[in-house]
């Protein structure tokens, strides 16, 4: 059985969902806020937060960095303005470590870059989360894997052949892999999600944990994702979702979050054991809605039992319904008033 330990937090095929609260940029640049996310995503009961990591500079063209942005979610007139804006650096990275450990909530980010991964590295994030558009970045990969810590690779947009590039890159440094389906669009359709894949990535990959990035906007796909083996969720999070920004739409409110993280336990212990027996809570139940053997109509002794003596009734306290090839017949040696019971012990 694979399995993955992410700060303490073991995850496995028959433990409990692993839920990161995505919350990228959805702070708007303001630690405060930023913070207060940290705390609604730990009383949802998320076990992680993760926000995004990128050195702009190094990440972007010139061209790119200094290209007009005239979005409505713009925080700045270039799109590399925009992107400082967003960015925390060490100060913030700090501020919010400490308080994750306050909290009791795993705190990590997905690194776009190797200076990026230095960076996290600094504060000795317990995992590291890949993007989908390094999927195909096979440096940034290995220079990941070389922290030593766990990784959560994130596959939209990539064939299997990317896919087992990328973990062949990474396994032959780092066996702490999970491998997280996922369609890059933002938002996603159900129709587009292929959650199959997650069974297929169980069968390619049995040394790896598998979960899934979930862009679609709603809780219910996860649901489904659980039953076929995913066990870490990854779920865009906000606190208002007309915040200025293009995730905020598609991403769940502490409502939701809250939601998601309820339903994936009790997804679990839906599960059960797959051992099909009778519960005792059934026994109840069962009792009054099944059926049992008795007379129908009043009936000498004497008689030699046919179908037409007997009737099938409620409650399911005598002679089941399926004995009645062993009851037809047979001889009573008592009579029998009409809804009697039928027993074995008046028949010969």
């Amino acid at each position: 059985m694979p399995t993955l330990t992410i700060n303490g937090t073991l995850i496995q095929d028959d433990g409990e969902a692993y839920v990161i609260a995505e919350i990228g940029n959805n702070h708007q640049g303001d630690l405060e806020i930023c913070k207060q996310m940290f705390r609604a995503a730990k009383e949802c009961g998320a076990n992680a937060v993760k926000l995004q990591k990128r050195d702009n500079r190094s990440l972007f063209t010139k061209a790119a960095y200094n290209q007009v942005y005239n979005s409505e979610n713009a925080f700045g007139k270039t799109y590399g303005e925009h992107r400082e804006f967003l960015e925390f650096g060490a100060a913030q990275y700090a501020a919010l470590k400490d308080y994750a450990r306050e909290l009791g909530i795993d705190f990590f980010a997905t690194a776009f870059d190797q200076n990026s991964a230095d960076f996290l590295a600094d504060f000795d994030m317990p995992a590291y989360k890949i993007a989908s558009g390094d999927l195909t970045n096979v440096p940034l990969l290995r220079h990941v894997a070389k922290k030593g810590k766990p990784i959560l690779l994130s596959t939209g947009g990539g064939s299997m052949t990317d896919v087992r590039r990328a973990c062949e890159a990474i396994l032959a440094i780092n066996p702490q892999l999970a491998i997280l389906q996922c369609t890059a669009a933002y938002p996603c359709q159900p129709e587009d999600m292929n959650l199959k894949v997650i069974e297929t990535y169980m069968q390619e990959f049995p040394q790896a944990v598998i979960g899934l990035s979930d862009h679609q906007n709603g809780i219910a796909m996860a649901m489904v994702a659980f039953t076929l083996g995913a066990r870490i969720f990854e779920k865009h999070f906000t606190l208002d979702r007309t915040w200025k920004g293009t995730d905020h739409a598609f991403s769940l409110t502490p409502k939701g979050l809250g939601n998601l993280v309820r339903d994936l336990h009790r997804a679990r212990t839906a599960l059960g054991d797959g051992v099909k027996k009778p519960l005792d809570l059934e026994v109840n139940p069962i009792k009054k809605m099944g059926k049992k053997i008795v007379a129908a109509r009043d009936l000498p002794a004497g008689t030699v039992l046919a179908e037409e003596h007997l009737a099938f009734k409620c409650p399911a306290d005598g002679i089941p319904p399926y004995e009645l090839e062993n009851v037809l017949g047979k001889v009573l040696t008592a009579a029998l008033p009409e809804d009697g019971d039928l027993s074995f012990d008046i028949l010969k």
